[in-house]
């Protein structure tokens, strides 16, 4: 296959080590049997709270300049040097930015969309880190801006053109410090369609493998999963039609039409919760893994290890294998690999 996409098609899976509410230190094997079965590519979704004093700052300070914890820090470059070491390309990315997370279960004290305190903030914390590993080359560690910007929200903060502003505003502080750090954007509407207005920017864009997610997150409750018959596949989408091989086709196909425009793209997170059939999940992933390697775009599965992971996923209709001590799901590895 002729290389049409700018970025590689590297693949993997996300780490979440600095996800939630307090961080974890980063496990070797993880990145050894990552390396060890075939993938490069592993994607950390942060949460900036983690190595941010809490908001408002402290002593005065301003909410763009707030102190750091270096000792989160610390445990950030150990993650980025054990990818390094097993030869994974490193994605850093910002799930919990200030002034926006998709999941909104925490209030931020600001809106990353329309407040100057936010963008001053965001760009401060992007800033640090392209200084922090300026001398880390392109090929090895990236930046992913902002995790699933939602194309709009209730309130009307979020709008196409004020998220452009933004991802420009931050592109520009990273590459006033480190003029050659790969960028990447996920797209609009929670990383499903594409930002044809940021296409001349040179950064990458991040799509979704998620749809339909009466699939991916069938009785997910973060998200009201529990509404979804049960699947299959194809599988009749309540109050969204039929979705079929045809339909997630066509859904990339914008996609693939970036990749044609000289954009680079790269599927950020993909994969289906531990409730869906094992049978319906394998015969639907491998349409998109399939979609994709025709795209020439590469993956990463959201998780390692847990509930949409291959190690530990807890599903309760698979034979699990023995893998040193955790619960291999072999099959999901064996179409991975594949792909």
């Amino acid at each position: 296959m002729v290389n049409s996409n700018p970025l590689p098609r590297r693949r993997g899976f996300n780490l979440q080590y600095f996800f939630g509410k307090s961080g974890r230190n980063p496990v070797e094997d993880d990145f050894r049997w990552i390396a060890d079965w075939g993938f490069d590519f592993v994607r950390l979704p942060m949460n900036y709270r983690l190595w941010s004093e809490p908001y408002p700052p402290a002593g005065g300070r301003s909410f763009a300049e707030p102190r750091l914890k270096e000792e989160v820090l610390e445990k950030i470059d150990l993650a980025v040097e054990l990818g390094r070491k097993h030869g994974i390309h490193m994605n850093l990315n910002f799930h919990r930015a200030p002034g926006y997370c998709v999941n909104d279960s925490v209030e931020e004290p600001f809106c990353l969309w329309t407040d100057k305190d936010a963008l001053d903030a965001f760009c401060f914390h992007w800033s640090h880190f392209a200084k922090r590993y300026k001398d880390i080359p392109p090929d090895e560690l990236s930046f992913n801006l902002v995790n699933e910007p939602a194309d709009r929200q209730g309130d009307g903060t979020m709008t196409r053109e004020r998220h452009e502003k933004v991802m420009r505003a931050a592109l520009q502080a990273i590459h006033a410090i480190d003029p050659d750090r790969l960028v990447i954007i996920d797209g609009v509407r929670w990383g499903n369609d594409t930002c044809p207005e940021l296409a001349d920017t040179g950064m990458g864009q991040s799509c979704r493998g998620y749809l339909p997610m009466q699939i991916s997150h069938y009785q997910a409750p973060w998200v009201n999963g529990e509404r979804y018959d049960e699947p299959t596949w194809p599988t009749a989408d309540q109050g969204n039609g039929i979705w079929d091989r045809a339909r997630l086709e066509e859904h990339f196909g914008q996609w693939g039409d970036l990749v044609k425009q000289g954009v680079g793209v790269h599927c950020g997170e993909c994969g289906c919760f531990n409730k869906t059939p094992h049978a319906v999940f394998l015969a639907w992933f491998e349409d998109f893994l399939q979609i994709l390697t025709g795209l020439d775009i590469g993956w990463a599965l959201w998780q390692f290890r847990g509930g949409f992971g291959i190690l530990d996923s807890d599903r309760e209709d698979v034979d699990y294998e023995d893998w040193q001590g955790h619960k291999l799901d072999r099959k999901l590895l064996d179409l991975l690999q594949k792909y």
